[in-house]
């Protein structure tokens, strides 16, 4: 498991408790709790610590884009799981531009196949896509979406035709 896939793992379930209990505890504190019991020697731990605080300070507007594109489940009868995945990479594809967005939902379907239910990873393949086509259709395009600049081709030296048989003897 690659260190960033860690760091989602463990947001993820800093958040899911942090749900679980109203929104009553410091996912902050959860998180470093979760940290120190699993993976002590994370080198990540800053990527981990944004996405929770970046869920936690943004989540009235990420649960309204997740509602406005779930339109028949109500945020409260979505799976605790689903929803906190939802809410990941809603985060990043909204508010990290470091992360290609391709990135962000990938990482968020391997997270509901891994931790929610039968159906988890389309669903949320289905949510976050909505979000993203819905991103691209305001014009609004992070600058690791972009296509990386092609290096343009070392141009070789024209090779210098052999003159055929006939050209010779003229």
């Amino acid at each position: 498991m690659s260190n960033r896939h860690l760091c989602r793992a463990l947001a993820l379930q800093s958040l899911y408790e942090w749900d679980f209990h109203g929104g009553n505890r410091d996912a902050n504190e959860l998180l470093q709790r979760n940290i120190a019991e699993f993976a002590p020697d994370l080198e990540e731990k800053e990527f981990a610590q944004q996405i929770v605080t970046g869920v936690v300070e943004n989540q009235a507007h990420i649960d309204g884009l997740i509602t406005k594109f779930a339109p028949d489940w109500p945020l409260a009868k979505i799976t605790t799981v689903d929803r906190n995945v939802l809410r990941i990479g809603t985060f990043e594809l909204t508010y990290t531009h470091e992360i290609p967005s391709k990135v962000a939902i990938n990482e968020a379907i391997e997270l509901a196949k891994t931790f929610g239910g039968e159906s988890s990873g389309k669903f949320v393949n289905g949510v976050l896509g909505a979000v993203y086509r819905d991103q691209i259709a305001q014009g609004v395009t992070k600058e690791s979406d972009k296509p990386k600049e092609e290096k343009p081709e070392a141009k070789a030296e024209p090779i210098a035709e052999t003159p055929t048989p006939t050209e010779v003897s003229q």
